[in-house]
This record gives C-alpha cells, sequence and structure tokens, in this order.
C-alpha cells in the first residue's frame, strides 16, 4: 500500500528532478498569469457543528416553495421515500461503475428486472440496461439502424425534442451520417436507415405511430404515457428517458435512457444487457449476455463506446414500478392527464388557447406576451412553464398538481 501514501517532500524532490524542474510552479509556467486563480479568500475553518449552522442559514436563501408547471422532458413527480432508502444502501450506492461481467447477483437481477418491466410497457421484446439519458438514447437508437440498413441518411421529425436533436447531431456529424429534418414523414422513405419520431412529441402532442416501410421506425416515447396509451408496437426500436420513474428533477440530472427493440436486432443494441440462467447446482443466476461492449469484445466489433450504464437510476426505476404496481403506475398517470386537462380547461374560461389537439399531460397556450405572464405567475411562487416563442408557452401538469394550484394558475396568468 506503499504507492497510495502521500508524497513527502523528498519524494516530491527527485520526481521534480526526473522531470528536469525544480519545483511544482515551474510545471504551470505555460499558463499565462492572467489565467491562473489567485488567492483563495476562504472563511477561517469552522469546527463541525458551526459549519452546519452556517450551512443551514445559507440554505435557507433557496427558494424552493414554488409550484411547478415545467415540463419539457423533465417533470415534478411524486416518489416514495422507500426509493431513495433501499437505492442509497451501500450494496448499491458505490463511486465505482460496475462493468464486468461477473459483478453481483443483485445487480444483474435489478437490471434483468428493469429490462423486464421496459419490455412490458414498450411492447418490444429486448430491452439494454439503460445508457446515460434519453438523448444518447435517441442518437445511439439512429447508429443503431445506420447499421442495421448500411444506409447514411436519416429521418428525423422535427417535433423531436430539441436536446436530443443536438445531441443526434453532433452523434451524426462524428459518423458522417446525413439527417434530414420533417414535419410529415415523406411518402417514400427507402433511402434512409430510419425514422425518428417521437410520441408524445416535445410539444405534448398524441398522434398516431406512422406506418413506414422500406426503413427502420424509431419512436421515442413519455415512458409515464404508456400506462395509458397503446405501446408502440409498429416500431422496430423504441427510445426514452426514464427520469419519470422515481428520479428526482435534481437540477437536471443524472437521469437514464432506455433503448428496445424488436429480437431479430438484438445483437445491434448498444449497452449491457442481463440475461437469467441456471448455476451448476441448478439455482437461477443472472449474467451479462450478448457482449456487444467495447470492453468485451474487440473495439472494431463494439455496438458503441457506452462504457457503462446508469445502474443506480435504472435500480430506482425498477423499485418504483416495483412499489408503484400496475395500478399505482397508471393511476399517478391518470391524474397527471386528468390535472393537464382540467387546467387546459381552466385557462380557456379565461380566453387563453391551447394549440395541441389531443395531449397527455402536457400542451402549448398561447398568450399575448410569453415573458410577461411568466414573470407576473413567477411573482406569485409559481413556475408556469418553458417559454416556447415570444407569444407561446409549454406547460406540464403531474399527479404533484392539486385543485387549488390549477385555480392559482389561471387566477394569476
Amino acid at each position: 500500500m506503499k504507492n497510495f501514501l502521500v508524497h513527502n517532500d523528498e519524494v516530491k524532490r527527485e520526481m521534480l528532478e526526473s522531470i528536469g524542474i525544480s519545483s511544482i510552479e515551474d510545471l504551470f509556467k505555460q499558463i499565462p498569469a492572467q489565467a491562473r486563480m489567485g488567492t483563495m479568500n476562504l472563511e477561517p475553518a469552522l469546527s463541525e457543528m458551526d459549519a452546519q449552522k452556517r450551512i443551514k442559514s445559507l440554505s435557507k436563501k433557496n427558494n424552493t416553495d414554488y409550484t411547478t408547471f415545467l415540463g419539457a422532458g423533465v417533470y415534478n413527480k411524486f416518489i416514495p421515500a422507500c426509493i431513495s432508502q433501499v437505492a442509497n444502501r451501500f450494496e448499491f450506492l458505490t463511486a465505482y461503475t460496475p462493468y464486468q461481467p461477473e459483478i453481483s447477483q443483485g445487480t444483474l437481477q435489478v437490471m434483468y428486472e428493469f429490462q423486464t418491466m421496459i419490455c412490458r410497457l414498450t411492447g418490444m421484446d429486448v430491452s439494454n440496461a439503460t445508457v446515460y439519458d434519453g438523448a444518447t438514447a435517441c442518437a445511439e437508437a439512429i447508429l443503431m439502424a445506420v447499421r442495421i440498413s448500411k444506409k447514411d441518411k436519416v429521418l428525423v421529425s422535427e417535433k423531436l425534442n430539441p436536446e436530443y436533436i443536438n445531441v443526434i447531431k453532433t452523434y451524426c456529424w462524428a459518423g458522417n451520417i446525413e439527417i434530414h429534418m420533417f414535419s410529415e414523414v415523406p411518402a417514400d422513405t427507402s433511402d434512409y436507415a430510419c425514422v425518428m419520431v417521437q410520441n408524445p412529441d416535445y410539444y405534448g402532442e398524441l398522434t398516431e405511430t406512422p406506418a413506414v416501410s422500406n426503413t427502420l421506425l424509431i419512436v421515442c416515447t413519455n415512458v409515464s404515457a404508456l400506462a395509458l396509451i397503446e405501446p408502440p408496437r409498429e416500431a422496430d426500436i423504441v427510445v426514452g428517458d426514464i427520469q419519470t420513474l422515481g428520479l428526482s428533477m435534481s437540477f437536471g440530472g443524472p437521469y437514464a435512457g432506455f433503448i428496445a427493440c424488436k429480437e431479430k436486432y438484438l445483437r445491434q443494441i448498444p449497452g449491457r444487457l442481463a440475461g437469467r440462467t441456471v448455476d451448476a447446482d441448478g439455482n437461477p443466476a443472472y449474467c451479462l449476455t450478448i457482449q456487444t461492449r467495447e470492453q468485451h469484445i474487440k473495439r472494431e466489433k463494439a455496438t458503441s463506446n457506452i462504457c457503462s450504464n446508469q445502474a443506480l437510476m435504472g435500480l430506482c426505476a425498477t423499485l418504483y414500478l416495483t412499489v408503484m404496481g400496475e395500478k399505482g403506475f397508471k393511476q399517478a398517470s391518470y391524474l397527471s392527464a386528468k390535472m393537464a386537462h382540467k387546467l387546459s380547461e381552466k385557462l380557456a374560461e379565461k380566453g387563453i388557447k391551447t394549440l395541441n389537439k389531443q395531449f397527455f399531460n402536457e400542451f402549448v397556450i398561447e398568450v399575448q406576451n410569453a415573458d410577461k405572464t411568466l414573470a407576473k405567475l413567477k411573482e406569485n411562487r409559481i413556475i408556469g412553464g418553458l417559454k416556447l416563442d415570444s407569444n407561446k408557452i409549454l406547460v406540464a401538469a403531474t399527479e404533484m398538481i392539486t385543485d387549488e394550484d390549477i385555480e392559482n394558475y389561471a387566477a394569476c396568468i
């Protein structure tokens, strides 16, 4: 363990001499002085008790008692307390990323159960054990379609989450893949590797899954909406984010994404897949299977450079679906839709138009001035939604919204 001890002055001097310099400061000579950080003006050290008091006083400056109607991919959902209690156990919560095939049976079983639940929700045959988030799931699905079809052009809906589109553009730029954006699916898609749509789309609109031929269909979906709407079984690949499954908003993450597909595309799916088998004694056992990641096979044969998955986030989602159960999951989604439609109807009474024809829990309203409207709502401790342009706001509701919240929103707008 001696290599892990802090270096003393003698060791530091030997290291500096070996590279031909006399001081640590010489290592940084190439960095301009104006770019260097000066003296850190830290307060005097505090005892643990005083530090706790100081932090508590600072925390009181946070404004946390706002009612939020924000959506656009991240939603304020109810999270049962038991989820964090289990997920924060030392067996799961670790700084180490368990990526070897021989990792613990508990972690592998959670992955297997997660994959099973995602398959049931999406109507697909196979799911991976998560990727980084919904955006990378979309991009990886496109790369997957390109490998399958051997074509280098893709069709992407203009109504896909714009953050997802940006990530797709980065992936496709690096892979020399040509992106064509569309508002309506072209009649002839045979020249393209895939068609990617989102349902519900970024603006909350629910649409029919398009019928395409001679190409792959990728559907990005809100996994919570699948509690109420038919799964996109017509798709070849289904992707999405699992933030609504027991993950807090957390200032933007960490979240996780999933990729599910038909069985015939199994060997092209990126990330990790857990399978169930039996051990030498005939007992159930879990293992990583279909090793398509670059840790396990030659890099040029790997489906992706994804080196890990969001195992802890996948655990939270698995716990959420287990605790809520089928009825509870449907009830939460039903309440989200109910409160969104109730808000839309309440706003209509005040002459504020909803631009969606049909929606799940998110919709676009038209106002005279989006900035003034949102500012007025904020003055009344309401985060009213996401500004789309000068007179359009994207509004979302979840089961966390109450009738009183809706009355307050309508009264302040």
